[in-house]
């Protein structure tokens, strides 16, 4: 079906996730446990742990399912050709402009803080990441594999979309029935957390974790591929799935809650007695994803049920969130190297790093991005945003 008008439960969904965001990136930098990246202030706290596994659970899950339906939207008005070209302009031209500066500052920040960390100044000696066991590979994708895996999905949509059009009738009416009937049942999420339990299994402490290659990985296409794959399905049937989960999105919202717990209890034992539980990485993947479709049916539930109007700040910040995906990193990493030395405890510099990245990414976009050919480059014309087509297909992130 078509979507006649905007739908602002998706663009304050969004921004409340790109919002997330930075908190998650930030609590990175003072968690207790192991951390994949090289740098991480000398105040840590369990609080930061908690923060990353739960806000891990849903946000990239419900930003690609979002993304597949808003896919699906473009290939109904535009076709798949078209979606296609959109989709380029959107993703993968800003991700050509952008990686190469990225990268750069992303790295020199990276060099700078892990010589704060090891010798108490500032300065840059490469030799000091290779003690680490870490490196700057240029053929990284760093935090923007997001963008990166969204322009691989939109590529296999296009090339997907005639033969699925080709396919006999019953069995796409198969398809559909057999996906409504999935996101539409209390039993849904269930079978659907077994395949990304099936990959999670393979990763430490059953969490799927992005390695940042440009080649892609097959775990990775598969996980995020399901949620993408659900947004893409939505889409044709959101007049039947929409009202079921505004109806249980307390449910899906209480019952993942539950199962977070037992997530929690999994990693607990998996932290403190490895081994003692055979198979428990396969265990702790199911329940993790299970929570994850939950919370993510249940977020879709609730933003449709009770902010499914535009709301100016939202709005806002929906609209910054694409520039603020691609700097926050620089942000989190150089004001956690500026609070490195302060006298202060993890949570307290958790806040001022959150609050000081948020109020530059903002007043950066703002100024430099909102009302300037950065803007056009990420969010298009705004004669684009107010025509037929503008229910949501400007939304490159989503």
């Amino acid at each position: 079906m078509d979507q006649p008008s905007r739908l602002h439960a998706f663009d304050n969904l969004r921004a409340v996730m790109m919002w997330l965001g930075i908190l998650l990136h930030v609590a990175i930098n003072h968690t207790t446990g192991p951390s994949p990246l090289p740098w991480r202030d000398a105040q840590t706290t369990p609080v930061a742990d908690l923060i990353l596994v739960f806000i891990h659970a849903f946000r990239m899950p419900v930003f690609f399912i979002l993304a597949g339906y808003f896919v699906a939207l473009l290939i109904a008005r535009r076709g798949p050709k078209g979606m296609l070209k959109h989709r380029m302009r959107r993703l993968a031209l800003p991700f050509v402009v952008f990686w190469p500066v990225l990268i750069v500052c992303t790295t020199v920040l990276m060099l700078v803080y892990v010589h704060l960390m090891a010798r108490g100044t500032v300065g840059i000696d490469v030799s000091l990441l290779a003690r680490k066991g870490a490196g700057a590979s240029p053929f990284n994708t760093m935090h923007m594999w997001f963008l990166y895996y969204l322009i691989w999905f939109c590529v296999l949509s296009a090339a997907l979309a005639p033969v699925w059009a080709r396919l006999p009738a019953a069995l796409r009416a198969g398809v559909d029935t057999g996906f409504v009937k999935l996101a539409g049942s209390w039993w849904g999420p269930l079978l659907l957390a077994v395949p990304l339990a099936i990959v999670g299994s393979f990763y430490r402490a059953g969490m799927l974790a992005a390695n940042g290659s440009f080649i892609p990985q097959l775990p990775d296409l598969v996980h995020h591929g399901l949620f993408f794959t659900c947004g893409l399905l939505a889409w044709r049937h959101q007049d039947r799935l929409f009202p079921y989960l505004t109806r249980t999105c307390w449910r899906n919202l209480l019952l993942g809650f539950a199962v977070f717990v037992v997530a929690l209890a999994g990693f607990k034992i998996f932290t403190t007695r490895p081994g003692s539980v055979p198979h428990l990485e396969a265990g702790i993947a199911y329940v993790y994803n299970l929570t994850s479709w939950l919370w993510s049916f249940a977020l879709i539930g609730l933003f449709l049920r009770y902010v499914p109007h535009q709301n100016r700040v939202l709005r806002y910040v929906s609209e910054s969130s694409y520039w603020v995906f691609l700097v926050h990193m620089l942000c989190t990493i150089g004001f956690g190297a500026m609070l490195y030395t302060l006298p202060a405890g993890a949570i307290t510099k958790m806040a001022l790093n959150i609050l000081a990245t948020t109020v530059v990414c903002l007043l950066s976009y703002q100024l430099l991005v909102r009302h300037t050919f950065i803007g056009v480059l990420l969010n298009g014309r705004k004669q684009e945003k107010t025509g037929p087509v503008a229910a949501g297909s400007d939304q490159a992130l989503a």
